[in-house]
């Protein structure tokens, strides 16, 4: 769930926080490399502002962010080379007429802005194209004749070149790693959330700000898996199939998966034991398992990055070991006390022995993880027809034109954006050329990164580089009085570059601190310029943040309360296809369910809840007096995430429901609540209120009413069975859970109608 935490200093502090991870030192020093040899050998040649073309050219291309496999990066530098030294080659034939140069810059940037429309790689390819041409018409690009003009178009395109031609070198050495490091991230971010588990058990106290975390690493898990399964797919299905190394992977992907389901179903039996007596016995025991848990993912993560053998598990195993005799020693008490045990006391006791079993199921599935990175090390073959795992499905792809024109309209989100960028920035350009600005392209740089789709992404972006830029340029101008020498100024840049990159990663802010003094030190390296430089670079990024701000205010704006029902509807009905299937399978529990299908519609409902949680977070970054209530979104967005878990609790618990009991009250309960979900989604698409809610409790009621008569029955025969595996007990282990979680997804579909009641009237 988002943060609404509004309080300046804090949100201020939060810009400047270092994500989870480790600096990218390797790419500090591919900058080092790239950057490098252009400015060495201009150096050398006495050419250094001319090979300033060849730097920038090199530096763009290694800028291209793509998080994938290498057969995409390279592609994606490809482009972007070709992509630079084209704008570069336009830039020069116009720069000398600004009645050309402003329409060119509209339409360079527009159809720049529209490669959004294409993925994450294309938008990264296309930004660094759009920076180089700003740059190119003001700074490099200039037509004297063509044999000059095609000396600088081959420098633009030897320095992307080369630095392609060094990435590419250096991926040889190591081919595995894009695939490895996507399955040992899963894994770091999966021991994360897990560790948040252990933190329910710890804080029972502060359960809202608890539970905004561990939402927040689960999207972050969802977002990981979904990442990885694209590598995979990527790789092995340009092949005939999938290779040792690919089998493997895919099953540690797909463990990952189940892995989730299952600590997002023992999250459920925690809140559910947390509120009862008998929780603070075994409270110390689950807490240590759950702790070993999140240690043997994280000692997995490493062993997959560094190709080790699988991790020394035997802290988890002596966790476990300790939590199932502790376990008997509680259950052994409660039976053999004096007085008749109760059937609260009882339920309490079964929750707690499914959740030494569900934690016992966990370490198991660690250590089968362990051995497969273990057989991946040693090059054994570990066969996916044995775990009845699939290979991720492809999507589907529109061609080119076929999305060009979907999106051709006011209605799409990036079309929008990408008009709205080409009038800012060509607005920016057209500023600095009429009134002679000494190095006004700042302004349109400026105003070009920090323009996004949204105006919260365009507001924080803003205050990340117009701060980070201030700081930047103080350190610059003190760099610029202290250093003379233009070979330390040299190697301070390239230090400068090194950090930068290096912390890219883990922090946009700190990357635009370092950046600015880097890039005034190559000014000034280029052609001289002074400390004035580093003034003139804080005044005009100030000027570019505001005409960045005021164009996602006032340009095409479309509120984020407006699209939250939109996707508020496509989240609740993909919740409810992976409810509707989950309970087919307890209705008709002999049929040939697949299991395929309910992981599809699981990955498919997280996904949507993903997307409605940033949603949610774009709604907070806009102005206060556009958002409207906040209160209610948070409080949907809470119950709608409790009735996923409460569902993915339900589809874990199908590989002990054998069918063999059943409520009679099941059956029509689950179509009622069908029935409310769907009229919730109606309401949400329609902007009307929801019907009147059915009569649920006396379902429920019924359905208490026969476990109640099961505990009974069950407690009557434990002086006689205590450890025999009996009809009632097997019918109170399956019964119990099922009771338990349509408990809760009453009440949350109970907080669901009245919340959304609120927001649809807030609209009308």
């Amino acid at each position: 769930m988002p943060s609404t935490d509004k309080r300046p200093f804090l949100w201020l502090l939060q810009q400047f926080q270092l994500k989870p991870g480790k600096p990218a030192i390797f790419s500090g020093l591919r900058s080092l490399f790239i950057l490098g040899v252009p400015i060495g050998v201009g150096v050398i040649t006495g050419h250094a502002a001319t090979s300033a073309i060849a730097t920038m050219a090199a530096w763009f291309v290694g800028m291209v962010n793509v998080d994938g496999t290498y057969r995409q990066r390279a592609t994606a530098m490809i482009a972007a080379t070709v992509g630079i030294t084209t704008v570069f080659l336009i830039a020069s034939l116009v720069s000398s007429h600004l009645a050309l140069a402003v329409p060119t810059t509209f339409l360079v940037i527009f159809i720049a802005g529209l490669a959004g429309l294409y993925g994450s790689v294309a938008a990264s390819v296309s930004l660094v194209t759009s920076i180089m041409f700003v740059i190119a018409l003001a700074k490099l690009a200039s037509f004297s004749n063509f044999s000059t003009l095609i000396q600088h178009c081959a420098l633009c395109l030897a320095g992307g070149t080369w630095t392609t031609v060094l990435s590419l070198g250096v991926w040889v050495l190591r081919p595995n790693v894009p695939a490895m490091q996507v399955v040992a991230n899963c894994y770091l971010s999966l021991s994360k959330f897990v560790d948040l588990a252990s933190e329910r058990t710890l804080n029972p106290k502060d359960h809202q700000e608890w539970e905004q975390r561990f939402l927040q690493a689960q999207d972050t898990v969802i977002q990981d898996l979904t990442s990885a399964r694209s590598v995979w797919t990527t790789i092995w299905t340009r092949q005939k199939g999938a290779d040792l190394r690919g089998n493997s992977l895919l099953l540690l992907i797909e463990d990952v998966n189940q892995i989730v389901n299952s600590v997002v179903a023992l999250r459920e039996l925690l809140v559910i034991a947390s509120e009862h007596q008998l929780f603070p016995r075994l409270h110390k025991e689950i807490q240590q398992v759950i702790q070993q848990l999140a240690i043997g993912l994280k000692m997995l993560s490493k062993a997959i990055t560094k190709g080790k053998n699988s991790p020394h598990l035997g802290d988890l195993d002596r966790t476990v070991e300790a939590l199932e005799h502790q376990w008997k020693v509680l259950r052994s008490q409660v039976f053999n006390q004096k007085i008749n045990v109760q059937t609260d006391e009882y339920s309490d006791l079964v929750n707690l022995g499914k959740i030494t079993a569900s934690l016992k199921n966990l370490a198991q599935q660690i250590h089968t993880d362990a051995d497969i990175v273990t057989d991946l090390r040693q090059g054994k073959q570990r066969s996916i027809a044995q775990r009845n795992i699939s290979p991720p499905a492809q999507s589907e792809r529109s061609t080119i034109i076929d999305t060009l024109r979907h999106n051709f309209t006011f209605d799409s989100v990036l079309f929008r954006h990408a008009l709205r960028l080409a009038l800012i920035t060509t607005l920016a350009e057209l500023l600095a050329s009429l009134l002679q600005l000494p190095r006004g392209y700042w302004i349109t740089l400026t105003a070009l990164v920090a323009l996004k789709p949204n105006y919260g992404g365009t507001s924080e972006t803003t205050v990340q580089r117009v701060i980070g830029t201030i700081l930047g340029g103080i350190i610059g101008i003190i760099l610029i009085l202290l250093v003379k020498n233009s070979l330390a100024i040299a190697l301070c840049f390239l230090l400068l570059v090194f950090t930068a990159m290096s912390v890219r990663p883990l922090s946009y802010s700190i990357f635009t601190i370092l950046l600015t003094p880097a890039i005034i030190l190559l000014l000034n390296l280029i052609s001289a310029g002074g400390w004035q430089v580093g003034v003139l670079r804080i005044v005009d990024s100030l000027v570019g943040g505001v005409l960045a701000l005021l164009g996602s205010y006032l340009l095409f704006p479309r509120w984020e309360r407006h699209q939250l029902p939109a996707q508020l509807e496509k989240t609740i009905r993909a919740n409810l296809a992976y409810f509707q299937q989950v309970i087919a399978n307890y209705l008709h529990p002999h049929q040939d369910a697949s299991a395929d299908s309910i992981n599809m519609l699981r990955h498919q409902a997280a996904l949507e809840n993903v997307n409605a949680a940033a949603a949610a977070q774009r709604l907070f970054s806009e102005p206060r007096h556009v958002q409207g209530e906040i209160e209610p979104v948070m409080t949907l967005m809470v119950y709608i995430r409790g009735f996923f878990s409460s569902v993915t609790t339900l589809a874990e618990h199908l590989r002990e429901f054998s069918g063999k009991y059943q409520f009679t009250e099941l059956k029509p309960l689950a179509d009622t609540i069908i029935q409310i979900l769907e009229n919730l989604a109606d309401a949400l698409r329609q902007g009307q209120p929801p019907q009147q809610l059915p009569a649920l409790d006396s379902y429920l009621e019924a359905i208490n009413n026969q476990i109640q008569q099961l505990h009974t029955a069950r407690i009557s025969e434990i002086a006689r069975n205590c450890n025999t595996l009996t009809p009632t007990l097997q019918a109170v282990r399956e019964q119990t859970p099922l009771s338990i979680e349509l408990d809760r997804i009453v009440n949350e579909i109970k907080v669901m109608h009245c919340v959304i009641a609120r927001v649809v009237s807030k609209r009308s």
